[in-house]
């Protein structure tokens, strides 16, 4: 599976200008590669980023997650989201997971995975806790 380079270009200005609160991925499955499909403004929520997700197809999903320490540093986690709902489709999901890990190698500088099959697996809550 090939990676498109506005893959790259998109994540290193999430990385180093915070040009995008969330970039959302899609295998294009005729061209055999991975390609950008939404990206997400600074000002946009968590609630904004995950209404991007499709209910029953894959995808792979960047989210930068600012939040305050308890000591009210504010501080931010890159989060890589491999979103893969029960109802897609089972060829779609072997694919995705297949590909994931040379996917992610491209994108240098993720600091947490989160692997989900629902929303639930994937609130507010839950990137909460493992931020830290």
């Amino acid at each position: 599976m090939a990676v498109h380079d506005d893959c790259k270009l998109r994540f290193l200005e999430l990385k180093a200008k915070r040009t995008y609160r969330f970039i959302v991925f899609k295998i294009e499955e005729k061209q055999k590669q991975v390609i950008v499909e939404k990206l997400g403004e600074p000002g946009q929520t968590y609630e904004d980023f995950t209404a991007c997700l499709p209910a029953d197809e894959c995808r792979y999903a960047i989210y930068d997650f600012e939040f305050l320490t308890e000591g009210n540093v504010p501080k931010s986690r890159i989060f890589f989201i491999a979103w893969s709902p029960d109802t897609s489709r089972v060829r779609s999901k072997m694919i995705y997971a297949s590909s994931k890990d040379r996917f992610k190698r491209e994108l240098d500088g993720i600091q947490v995975e989160l692997q989900a099959t629902d929303p639930s697996e994937m609130g507010l809550d839950v990137i909460k806790s493992r931020a830290n």
